[in-house]
């Protein structure tokens, strides 16, 4: 075993399988399979197990055995065939793995998203402090913490309205699993997700605190009054290709209203951010912000195909994306029936892959083994990175 870093090293593992009727191919697929296992094992295990007892009688025992380890350079270094047994030794760089999806292959490329707007369910409840910008303000914090995490390509859409229904909403769905407008508007910004959302609470625990009578300014400066204020909101991210949501939270927390009268007018006013509000609300965006990165992190690059000339295949994404000429990417057709045009569309794998021969800033472009009419791969179809 050899150190290649501080926090890599090179492991050995080994993998059985058994060759029925013949099939090497299927053996060797499952004994490689059992060898990666090997190795991640060896290099960070964890075992946990759980109990259930029943009157004083174990009436179910289980035992979980997982590895968090990532695995880079594997090679097959030796293969051995005993009767209908088939032993594979690899060899890899272990890594212990950064979180709990790294998104695979996905994982080093940008994904776009478009954050909108989020609308306040009860406006009203922004009078004190004059902070009714909160839903074109609260996006941009987001889109700005998104930024320098630096994993994904973040576009702004704060002032569009995704959902009629606040009170309902990201629920209210229509044509099947397709939310009213995500799809066309993942469209016209050429982004894979939007995220949304709707602040359900900003109000204060006693608006009866806040009065201007001389009794209701004694109990303010005498620690009396209820100084509380709610923050609550819903956050949804929805696939732009089937308007699908693919993660959901609200957020909450509550801290004391502690601005001087006039101090804060805004949002993201200084006066805001001074108040012990203020600083929760921040830590509260930090959350979301970490959530939602990490979420997408865990789903595959998808681009439209913009663009089928014989082999010649064309993407909506390019360098900034952080495609690169050689990477290869499955293509997948996309298709609707007659009976529900407005639904999901459905993707099947074409079975082929288009290579990448040109990479520009916001394109690229490469070639497929057949021409495009013979498989029926077209514009709008879809090209995925897992």
């Amino acid at each position: 075993m050899l150190v290649t870093s501080a926090h890599a090293v090179i492991l050995e593992g080994v993998g059985h399988a058994s060759i029925y009727n013949d099939d090497l191919a299927s053996a060797r697929s499952e004994a490689r399979k059992a060898a990666m296992r090997d190795l991640a094992l060896q290099y960070e295990a964890r075992v946990s197990t759980r109990d259930t007892m029943e009157n004083g009688v174990l009436t179910e025992s289980s035992v979980r055995l997982a590895s968090s380890a990532r695995a880079k350079n594997v090679k097959v270094i030796d293969e051995h065939r005993s009767g209908n047994l088939l032993r594979v030794t690899v060899r890899g760089d272990i890594s212990a793995g950064q979180s709990s999806c790294d998104g695979g292959e996905s994982g080093r490329l940008k994904k776009r998203v478009a954050v909108t707007g989020f609308p306040l369910l009860y406006p009203e409840q922004a009078t004190i402090g004059r902070i009714d910008d909160a839903g074109e303000i609260l996006p941009q914090q987001l889109q700005q913490g998104l930024r320098e995490a630096g994993h994904l390509q973040v576009f702004s859409a704060s002032r569009s309205r995704l959902f009629a229904d606040l009170l309902n909403a990201p629920t209210v769905q229509q044509n099947n699993n397709r939310l009213t407008n995500v799809i066309q508007l993942a469209r016209e910004m050429g982004v894979q997700f939007v995220v949304s959302g709707v602040i359900r609470d900003i109000g204060v625990a006693d608006p009866a605190a806040w009065g201007s009578s001389v009794l209701d300014k004694m109990s303010r400066g005498m620690g009396t009054a209820d100084m509380r204020r709610r923050f609550a909101v819903d956050v949804v991210v929805l696939d732009g290709f089937s308007g699908s949501p693919v993660y959901q939270q609200r957020f909450e927390t509550a801290a004391d209203w502690n601005a001087s009268p006039g101090s804060s007018a805004g949002f993201g006013s200084e006066g805001f951010r001074k108040t012990h509000y203020g600083e929760a609300v921040a830590g509260v965006i930090g959350d979301m912000t970490r959530a939602v990165t990490e979420a997408l992190a865990c789903q595959p690059f998808m681009t439209r195909i913009t663009r089928v000339d014989g082999q010649l295949v064309t993407l909506a994404s390019g360098a900034t994306a952080g495609l690169r000429p050689g990477d290869e990417l499955h293509l997948y057709r996309s298709a609707r029936y007659f009976d529900s045009l407005g639904g999901t569309p459905e993707l099947s794998d074409s079975q082929m892959k288009v290579t990448l021969d040109n990479v520009h800033p916001d394109f690229s472009n490469g070639t497929m083994p057949r021409v495009g009419g013979q498989v029926n791969i077209q514009r709008d179809d879809i090209a995925i990175i897992w």
